[in-house]
This record gives C-alpha cells, sequence and structure tokens, in this order.
C-alpha cells in the first residue's frame, strides 16, 4: 500500500495529468476511461470485466429507459427495474453472499448452503450506486441519456473517486462529461485540496490510528474505563481524517482534471445534534439514500408513522451498505433511533439549550456509534461497551493509559482543532500577499513531509477501502 501510494503520486499521476492535457479535447475522456480502468485493475485485474459489465448493463438501460420513458411508461419502467435487480444482484453477491451463506448455515437442514470465500471488490458499493443513479434520473427526467459510450464508462470509473467516494450522480457530472473548462486557478486549487486530504490522511488518521489499533488488540480484562474512551476516542478521529482525507484528494484530483464533485464532510464534529451531524458526514451517501429511497418511499409526505418507518428503512439499509456484517445493520438502526428520538422529543429542546449541550451530546453519540461500526461482532461490541461504562475488569485508570495520554497529547490537540473550521477561518483572515506567499510554501512543505512519512511507513491504510 505504501509503495502504491508513492507510486501514484510521483509515477502514475504526474504521467496521466500531462497526457491529459497534451492531446485535444476528444481525446481527453477515451484517455481518462483507458487509466480508470488500469487504475481498478491494478490490485485486481479480474474485476475490471466486472467493472465492464456494470458500465455496460447501466448504459445500454439507459438508452432504453431514454427511448420510452416519455411515449411508453410501463416499458420504461420495466426496464429500469431490470437495472435495479441486476445492479443490486451484482452487489448482494460479491459483498453480502457469504454473510447470508455463514447465517443460514446456522439453521437446521440449510447447512448445505457454503460461504464462497469471493474477495470483494475494491469500491463496489460506491460505483454501483453511481451507475443505479443514472437510469433513476432518466426515467425522472432528470438528466438526458448519454449516448456516446466512453464518456458513459469516464463517469462511472473515474477514477479520482471510484474507490472510496463520494458518490457521483450522472445528473451532477453530465454536462462536464461533454465538455469542462480548465484554468490554473482551477488546477491549482484542484493541486490544494489534494495536498490537504494527502495531510489528512498521512499526517493525522494514520498517527492517530495507531493508537487505536494499540486499544483494538488488548484483551478486555485489560481496558480500563479511561483506555477504551481513549481508544475509541482514537478511532472517531482517525476515521474522519481518512475518509474526509481521501474525499479531499478526490475533489482536488477532479478539478486538476476539470471536474467539480460535491463536497462530502463539512465538519460534521461540531454539530449540534445527530441530525445535523448526518447533514455533515458523507454528504452523498446521504443524499443518495434521501432522493433514491428516502423521498420515493413517501418520505414526511404519508403522515407521522409512515415518516419514522421510512427513517428507519433508510437506515437499516445505510448502516448495511457499509458492510457485509450484522453489526453494520446494528449501527444503522442505533442512528435511526436518536433521529426517531430528536424527531419526536429532543431536537426542540436541543435549539433551546445552551451550544455546548449539543456537541457534548452528539460526540457522545457518534463515539459509542464508532464502536459498533469497527468492531466485527456483537459480543466484542458488548464487552468494549462494559469496558467503557466501568462493567468490565479492566478498572478505571491503568498507567498505559496515561503513558498513551501523554505520548498522543499532541496529535490528539492537533486532531481537535483540525476537526473544526478555526484554522481554515484564521487563514483566510490573513492579507492577500501572505496567503499569495504562504500557500505554495505550505503545499510544497506538506507534500515532503507526508512523502516522507509514506517512505518510512509500513501502516498506511484506507478504511474506506473494504466498504
Amino acid at each position: 500500500m505504501v509503495f502504491s501510494s508513492i507510486l501514484f503520486m510521483f509515477v502514475y499521476l504526474p504521467v496521466v495529468l500531462a497526457v491529459y492535457y497534451f492531446v485535444p479535447w476528444k481525446w481527453r475522456n477515451p484517455w481518462l476511461f483507458v487509466v480508470n480502468l488500469i487504475f481498478y485493475g491494478w490490485g485486481e485485474p479480474v474485476y475490471i470485466l466486472l467493472m465492464l459489465f456494470s458500465i455496460v448493463v447501466n448504459y445500454i438501460s439507459g438508452l432504453f429507459v431514454g427511448k420510452y420513458r416519455d411515449n411508453n411508461k410501463q416499458k420504461a419502467r420495466t426496464f429500469l427495474i431490470i437495472n435495479i435487480v441486476i445492479n443490486l444482484a451484482l452487489l448482494m453477491f460479491f459483498k453480502y453472499y457469504d454473510l447470508f451463506a455463514v447465517t443460514l448455515n446456522q439453521i437446521p437442514g440449510l447447512d448445505f448452503i457454503k460461504p464462497l470465500g469471493v474477495a470483494l471488490p475494491i469500491g463496489i458499493s460506491f460505483y454501483t450506486f453511481q451507475t443505479m443513479s443514472y437510469p433513476i434520473d432518466i426515467y425522472r427526467g432528470d438528466g438526458d441519456v448519454q449516448k456516446n459510450f466512453i464518456s458513459f464508462g469516464t463517469f462511472v470509473a473515474l477514477f479520482p473517486q471510484l474507490i472510496a467516494g463520494p458518490i457521483i450522480r450522472y445528473k451532477d457530472v453530465a454536462s462536464q462529461l461533454n465538455f469542462r473548462a480548465s484554468s490554473p486557478d482551477q488546477f491549482a486549487s484542484g493541486v490544494r485540496r489534494f495536498t490537504v486530504g494527502l495531510g489528512k490522511k498521512v499526517l493525522i488518521a494514520n498517527n492517530i490510528g495507531k493508537l487505536w489499533d494499540t486499544y483494538s488488540v488488548m484483551a478486555t480484562s485489560d481496558l480500563s474505563v479511561v483506555g477504551s474512551w481513549v481508544g475509541i476516542l482514537a478511532f472517531s478521529l482517525q476515521i474522519y481524517f481518512d475518509f474526509s482525507g481521501y474525499s479531499d484528494m478526490a475533489v482536488g484530483l477532479g478539478r486538476m482534471l476539470g471536474f467539480e464533485f460535491m463536497e462530502n464532510f463539512n465538519y460534521p464534529y461540531i454539530a449540534k445534534s445527530v441530525t445535523e451531524f448526518w447533514r455533515r458526514w458523507h454528504i452523498s451517501l446521504g443524499t443518495w439514500f434521501r432522493d433514491y429511497v428516502y423521498i420515493p418511499l413517501g418520505g414526511n409526505r404519508k403522515g407521522k408513522y409512515r415518516q419514522l418507518l421510512n427513517i428507519t428503512i433508510v437506515w437499516a439499509l445505510t448502516g448495511f451498505w457499509h458492510g457485509a456484517n450484522w453489526t453494520f445493520m446494528l449501527w444503522g438502526l442505533y442512528y435511526a433511533a436518536f433521529l426517531i428520538f430528536e424527531k419526536l422529543f429532543w431536537l426542540e429542546k436541543l435549539e433551546k439549550a445552551p451550544i455546548f449541550v449539543g456537541h457534548v451530546y452528539t460526540i457522545f453519540v457518534a463515539v459509542c456509534g464508532w464502536v459498533l461500526f469497527q468492531l466485527t461482532s456483537l459480543s466484542a461490541c458488548a464487552m468494549y461497551y462494559k469496558a467503557m461504562f466501568g462493567f468490565g475488569s479492566g478498572g478505571f485508570f491503568k498507567p498505559v493509559d496515561g503513558y498513551y495520554l501523554v505520548s498522543f497529547a499532541v496529535m490528539f490537540a492537533v486532531s481537535i482543532i483540525a476537526c473544526t473550521p478555526l484554522l481554515k477561518n484564521l487563514y483566510k483572515k490573513l492579507p492577500e500577499k501572505t496567503q499569495a506567499f504562504a500557500t505554495p510554501v505550505l503545499i510544497v512543505v506538506m507534500l515532503l513531509v507526508c512523502t516522507a512519512y509514506l517512505v518510512d511507513a509500513t501502516y498506511n491504510p484506507f478504511l474506506y477501502f473494504r466498504f
């Protein structure tokens, strides 16, 4: 992973950009389509075939849905349903078959259903949702049919956000596929954004993640109250900087290629309610479920009870989307419960309460939720919660907790400050001349430091690669 990261930054990406800006406009999408597939197949070439199959199916579906949309709604709906079934079948097989097989195998009489051990294609959850949005938007009249196969394939396999989002919907980039203006300012903005994301990932997520790795492998009997909270707080910071860092890099790379992708994070840890938290975290996923699941189910238009049911369904699916483990569904239902609780009773009270009350409550809910998200079994989650709330056998505090708190104190401080817009706002207040001088210097320094860390490191996970 470390070698691949360095190779990508200093070999693959410069070559892609150099050729992209050298060739005439009509060859830019074909060039991107080819390099997208090379990038995707770098780790597992066989899954290029799955990617191409997905592109072909959704491209053809879009043509048929668009053909019958205006004069034969029933036929258009039939083609759309077939498309959705194929997409979900692929996702269910590759991502969830083994989970269902293992679960059913425990039922007497169904023990003949065996897991296959199929490797999960990287990014399948992201590009499946992207491709599904295309024929749905065509059916709704929210987009035009893309008749150029290469342009459509470029959209599906666009490498900056292919692996871990943000989830880009076709209608948001349709015009950019046909033509996208590029300028030195846009390119420079992309470089800045990419560098910020790289710094989040390499300098913060990787380093604070080492602390979580230490606590996550401890025996339950060794976990104190303080230690368990320190560990899960470290993971809470790691996953934010890992995922938002990747999203920043994707947005930055997109700008270098002339694309504008939607924002995926907006300082979620400053939210004053769980409802607000999920308007700020993984925005593209929340928007997708809102537009393609929640609203079609009826949203809030069919009464209070139906709305609460819709929220429950959406969040069960949101949790399950994240991974093939029942703990993810429980994580989704956990958030559904808090969102329903806020909608029925709590949100109005939070708005009247002092701001810090909402902040503390939201952070508490989010941090506790990450236990369900990260640990892989209900028993492990239960044991960790016991340690967090003083029901474990590890006591309240151990000397090793003090050692780690002191060792990672600076890292915690930097991470917490970076979770807020404080540094960004302070930087904006600098005189323009100071910014003009400082920005390129900071970019170069950040790239050099990140490169040094990547060269020296053996620990460089992307947490959302497994989703």
